[in-house]
């Protein structure tokens, strides 16, 4: 078991390398062009893929991911959630209202069927 992990790391670590490589945009890679990095990381087995972690693509902070340049999930986003708020509080008193009014119909039609019930006994 112990010999399959020494292939099995460095071949996932590789392959990680090489697709996070492929996805990088050109201008985040740093030092060399991206051709040259994936040719690095598929020739250099296990010292390519470590280089290309460390090295090669320009890494943000977890805090600018969300920044203004990049995209916000909706549930983050406070100028959608204020979109959403200042839309839905005018429908929703609208069909709160209707309800209501729906509602006193129906009562009142209960309420008229239960008289009419009791005036037949």
């Amino acid at each position: 078991m112990l010999r399959a992990l020494l292939y099995i790391l460095p071949l996932a670590l590789t392959i990680y390398a090489f697709i996070d490589c492929l996805n990088t945009p050109e201008e985040e890679t740093k030092h060399l062009p991206k051709v040259v990095w994936v040719i690095i990381v598929l020739l250099f087995w296990i010292v390519g893929p470590i280089v290309w972690i460390f090295a090669g693509k320009a890494r943000r902070p977890a805090s600018a991911r969300g920044g203004s340049g990049g995209w916000v999930a909706p549930d983050d986003n406070p100028e959608f959630l204020k979109s959403l708020k200042q839309q839905d509080g005018a429908d929703d008193e609208a069909v709160l209202k209707d309800w209501e009014a729906d509602l006193r119909r129906r009562e009142e039609e209960l309420k008229k069927r239960e008289s009419d019930e009791d005036t037949e006994k």
